[in-house]
């Protein structure tokens, strides 16, 4: 069992501690997840404490067939959307995100990563809603496949073909930059 699961079973159990351990491990992850899907930090903020709000005051039945983290962002998943048809919105993108370059390289390197880092978020930008999805969760978030699945709604026969989908689309936006796609791997 995984520490996000413990630390809720605790939260449940009456110690308050478990809660801000949630809170400690998960807001900034799932905020930066939630911005992914409504384009605006300061609602993915909001909409990352309604989703813990969630957890105090209905008290979920946390089931172990995914990771806490899967089951986690599935409930932040769904208060995006909600908030989404409630907003009538329907184009949702990335925001970009700022990264740092390890101290191994040097300024003209350092130059060259963050670039690539700027388009690649900006080619994830103009990907399809979904597409974006499963890049971020696959790859920023370090969910599995079976993970990604389950926060989605989607089988695994869905899940292979909308990574395959999401890939050759990003590849296509990146060769439209002039950059070669197995570069950024």
């Amino acid at each position: 069992m995984d520490n996000g699961a413990s630390s809720y079973r605790r939260f449940l159990d009456g110690d308050d501690t478990g809660l801000a351990e949630i809170v400690r491990e998960y807001s900034d992850g799932l905020t930066l997840y939630l911005c992914g899907i409504v384009n605006d930090f300061s609602t993915a903020e909001e909409l990352m404490e309604e989703t813990l709000f969630k957890l105090i005051t209905k008290k979920p039945k946390y089931r172990s067939a995914y990771s806490f983290k899967t089951w986690l962002y599935t409930i932040g998943r769904h208060v995006a959307i909600d908030y989404l048809r409630r907003q009538k919105r329907a184009d949702i993108s990335l925001n970009e995100l700022e990264g740092t370059a390890g101290d191994r390289f040097d300024l003209e390197q350092n130059y060259l990563v963050e670039e690539q880092k700027i388009v690649l978020h900006q080619a994830l930008n103009r990907l399809h809603t979904e597409y974006r999805q499963v890049l971020w969760l696959l790859y920023f978030e370090d969910l599995s496949h079976a993970e990604t699945a389950a926060v989605m709604g989607k089988t695994s026969r869905q899940m292979k073909n909308l990574v395959f989908r999401a890939k050759n689309a990003l590849r296509s936006e990146l060769e439209k930059e002039g950059f070669v796609y197995e570069e950024l791997r």
